[in-house]
């Protein structure tokens, strides 16, 4: 059960409590920074979301038995839908900024559907709708440097 609490709570962010959702996103945007600023590896940064993703989908589903449907204190489903937001885009501290802003967004208004996702049950309810809200973020982020807006 330890391995749960630590995997789904990002290693005790989720303990913060209010705003602990926004730190494990700006966490995630550093350790993607520093990871990726020197070089970055498309198919080794798939491969670590997919991970966090499907290990958060698991250990969201545990925790959630013994601490309710989605509980405040799982925030891996925000490093999951952060990794997936700055997936494809060019590391720089503008850019890893602005997916951490349209994240968040998506994340707390949850528009287009992304709502609808928590109705999905155990991790995949708590873990799918941040995913959305990652694809989003990145979709507009991507035509948003595509057309040279940024």
């Amino acid at each position: 059960m330890l391995f749960h609490k630590l995997i789904s709570t990002s290693l005790g962010i989720g303990y913060i409590g209010k705003g602990a959702g926004t730190v494990a996103a700006v966490a995630c945007c550093v350790c993607w920074y520093l990871a990726w600023a020197s070089g970055y590896n498309p198919v080794t940064a798939i491969i670590i979301t997919l991970s966090i993703t499907l290990i958060g989908v698991w250990s969201s589903t545990v925790v959630s038995r013994i601490w309710g449907k989605d509980p405040s204190r799982v925030v891996i489903d925000e490093v999951a839908g952060m990794c997936i937001s700055l997936l494809f885009i060019p590391v720089t501290f503008k850019y890893v900024v602005i997916a951490l802003v349209l994240f968040r967004f998506f994340d707390i208004v949850k528009p287009l559907f992304i709502k609808k996702m928590e109705i999905l049950p155990r991790g995949w309810g708590i873990m799918l709708d941040d995913v959305l809200a990652g694809i989003y973020a990145n979709i507009l982020l991507q035509a948003a440097i595509w057309v040279k807006l940024l």
